[in-house]
């Protein structure tokens, strides 16, 4: 038998309508009644998506309201007691409390979905955690999947990797003993979805294509040997019929792990674990299900049609029942090519959305089933896929002799001088205090900022004007700083639509979507840029920006620019050359627009880096020759300034314990980073590895609208003193103010700039 699934489908809609839905709601210009109407309205038209593509069965449990990771710490009833929700209180208020934190609370912790762009809510465990579990949304969207007739496959995080996501602050707690409650509570959430009607339930493990310590492969063959005893859960029985999926990555030393799981089926990556694909095949015989991910759920080029269907018939030769899937979830890639109608062409035709991808899994599944003689129809549209393709891979735009030229000959990627000398310089040049105050980057994008871009885009102002209206921005926001106190000021960005995006449209060799947004957490959406050929900055992107700024004020003002690293993770990448000589392409970009800004007269310059960890590759073996070109990378942009010009870089929502060696040795002079979700726990490792260079740790969670008091930041900052010297220690935010209103950014700040001063106080 072959079927045709996916894993999971984008949240967002075809032109964001949930996150205008999410900002109604939070705004409270829409009721909980209105915004549950604007979900099942959504989801209908996304499983509607799925059954015309001739899925054999649809998505349920992948919509969820911010994040699915807090939807089933819900579910499992396992929110931290510090929340203190009421009985009565709805599932709706429950996860935007963990989202967005209250009043009183912190939101959980945000941090990276394995290597994507994709941020999760961190599940907050300690000795206490007790599991109340209710599958009652679930129940709900099997009802509604039977009212439109559709059989529909629930998709919940597996249990590992639910409690590998999670942390605890509890010294010496081991999250392995809550493991026996947690599988109870598993078993009480499926065993409903088993009455209500649902054949099948997928559990994703991907911490399967991770380096998982033996008590955690021990721990996944006795759990997964549990659930199927207890729901029978096998090939052949009665009972709930379980798929474990696992992606992202190869399943190297975990391959017998998860071939001899007691489940019915097993879904693997095989886009990026392809040679994997006949060992699988062989381990997991004919009486389980292979669901086979062929078609790339992380990028939005066609596939290799021939090379998935050779593929496919080679699997189906070991018997047993077939699904053909994408790799992963379809949550990382944009709802519908369709919409796009100025993509240029070969590029449009080559490439596919969510929609799009589910054709051709429909595709393939036909293909399949035709055998070698392909109907005319079939093969016509095998046919014009590999002429969209070829089409795409051999125009013109692809490479560009001059860059290939200046690639062969790359500058040095190190500074002049070492930290100490420079440090010496900037010191001098900038006459800084102790505890020096900046923000990130970004400020408020009001309403006003966006409707003059709007205006812009559609042609009812000229350009005179749109930059007459962020010229007054920009100078709104100097003098709000200015006011606050600050030390080191930042135009604000007011001109940027997005961090990547912004840059992406003054550089050659790349274009962009319409529609094409993509989930970043929550409510936020990217615009992925679409990175097709060589990429070249044909003429200065920022600089007008900054140096206007800084003729306004006699303060210190850093010139802003996104690293090569980020503008590689955060774009969909040609498929034809190695990431590592796009980013040194990338680099080059970023390199030139360095240095024009310090010619005039920028003498601080943010190369922001926030994907670098995110960039990592799963598997620790790969770590050493992605650190090598990505720290390359960073160097190459950063190292053709003075001594005197100081290179700031930020980081956000990523671990570093286990790369601190490779952040150092970028050798920014300033690395501001995220850490007050964790409570400066962040921190540490930069502590412990005794980083050398100058450090900011941020003081306020700038994504959640509660606004931390004086003495929560001095507390923070006096934390931070007990890691880094008070010399080497900077006081900002976590991150960019661009989703902050100016109510709270002012009171916030003018709490920063104070808690800096009342330390600063203390430590003099």
């Amino acid at each position: 038998m072959i079927r045709t699934h996916t894993l999971g489908y984008p949240r967002i809609g075809p032109k964001r309508e949930w996150k205008f839905a999410l900002e109604a709601f939070w705004a409270g210009k829409s009721s909980e009644a209105e915004l549950a109407g604007s979900w099942r309205a959504l989801r209908l038209q996304q499983w509607d998506d799925q059954r015309q593509a001739g899925l054999d069965m649809v998505t349920a449990g992948d919509f969820a309201p911010y994040d699915h990771i807090a939807a089933m710490t819900l579910r499992l009833g396992a929110a931290p007691a510090r929340f203190g929700f009421e009985p009565g209180q709805s599932r709706w208020a429950r996860h935007f409390a963990l989202a967005r934190g209250t009043s009183s609370q912190p939101a959980l912790e945000l941090t990276k979905w394995f290597d994507t762009n994709y941020h999760y809510l961190v599940p907050e465990l300690d000795p206490a955690t007790r599991f109340a579990p209710d599958a009652q949304d679930l129940l709900d969207e099997l009802a509604l999947a039977r009212e439109r007739g559709l059989a529909a496959k629930p998709v919940l995080p597996g249990p590992l990797t639910w409690l590998w996501l999670s942390k605890s602050r509890a010294q010496g707690f081991d999250r392995l003993a809550l493991l026996p409650a947690l599988l109870d509570a598993y078993v009480r959430i499926l065993r409903p979805l088993h009455a209500a009607g649902a054949a099948w339930v997928q559990l994703d493990e991907p911490i399967l294509a991770l380096d998982l310590p033996d008590v955690w492969k021990d721990a996944m063959r006795a759990a997964y040997a549990q659930l199927a005893g207890t729901l029978g859960a096998q090939q052949g029985t009665a009972g709930l019929k379980l798929l474990v999926a696992t992606y992202f990555g190869p399943l190297e030393d975990n391959l017998d792990l998860a071939c001899g799981l007691p489940v019915a089926g097993l879904h693997v990556d095989l886009v990026r674990g392809l040679g994997e694909a006949a060992w699988v095949a062989e381990r997991l015989g004919a009486d389980k299900v292979l669901s086979a991910g062929v078609i790339d759920g992380r990028n939005v080029w066609r596939d290799d049609l021939d090379a998935a269907l050779a593929l496919l018939r080679g699997l189906r030769s070991r018997g047993g029942e077939l699904w053909i899937a994408p790799s992963c979830s379809l949550l990382h890639v944009p709802v519908d090519l369709d919409a796009e109608d100025e993509l240029p062409q070969p590029f449009k035709g080559g490439m596919a959305f969510a929609r799009q991808k589910l054709g051709e899994l429909q595709w393939l599944a036909q293909a399949l089933r035709e055998g070698d003689a392909l109907s005319p129809a079939t093969a016509t549209a095998l046919q014009a896929s590999r002429a969209a393709r070829a089409n795409r891979l051999a125009d013109a735009r692809m490479r560009r002799a001059e860059l290939r030229a200046r690639i062969a000959a790359l500058p040095c990627d190190q500074r002049a001088s070492g930290y100490a000398a420079r440090a010496a310089r900037q010191r001098a040049r900038f006459a800084l205090p102790l505890l020096p105050t900046t923000t990130i980057g970004s400020f408020p994008q009001t309403a006003d900022i966006r409707a003059a871009r709007a205006a812009f885009k559609r042609g009812e102002i000229d350009l005179a004007a749109y930059e007459r209206r962020m010229r007054e921005a920009i100078s709104l926001a100097v003098r709000k700083q200015e006011e606050l106190g600050l030390d080191v000021l930042v135009h604000g960005e007011a001109e940027r639509n997005d961090m990547v995006e912004y840059f992406g449209e003054q550089l050659e060799g790349v274009l962009f979507t319409r529609y094409g947004w993509v989930q970043s957490y929550g409510s936020r959406c990217v615009k992925p840029p679409v990175i097709f050929g060589d990429v070249l900055r044909p003429k200065p992107m920022t600089v007008q920006w900054s140096a206007y700024a800084q003729g306004l004020t006699q303060k210190p003002m850093k010139g802003m620019l996104t690293g090569p690293v980020t503008l590689l993770q955060w774009a969909f990448v040609r498929d034809d050359l190695p990431r590592s000589e796009v980013a040194l392409q990338l680099a080059l970009a970023v390199r030139d627009e360095v240095q024009d800004l310090e010619a005039a007269g920028i003498g601080m310059i943010q190369i922001d880096e926030p994907a670098f960890r995110e960039g990592l590759p799963l598997r620790q073996r790969n770590w050493q020759a992605y650190l090598d070109w990505a720290g390359r990378a960073f160097r190459l942009s950063a190292s053709g300034v003075r001594d005197d010009t100081q290179i700031h870089t930020h980081m956000c929502y990523s671990e570093f314990n286990d790369i601190m060696p490779a952040i150092a040795a970028l050798d920014a002079d300033v690395i501001s980073i995220e850490t007050s979700r964790s409570d400066m726990e962040l921190l540490q490792a930069f502590g412990a590895f005794q980083y050398p260079n100058e450090i900011g740790p941020g003081v306020w969670d700038i994504h959640s609208p509660r606004v931390p008091d004086q003495a929560e930041m001095e507390r923070l900052l006096r934390k931070a003193l007990d890691v880094i010297p008070a010399e080497r220690l900077w006081v900002n935010p976590d991150c960019g103010l661009k989703t902050r209103g100016w109510a709270e950014t002012e009171a916030a700040l003018a709490h920063l700039v104070s808690a800096a001063k009342a330390v600063r106080a203390g430590t003099v």
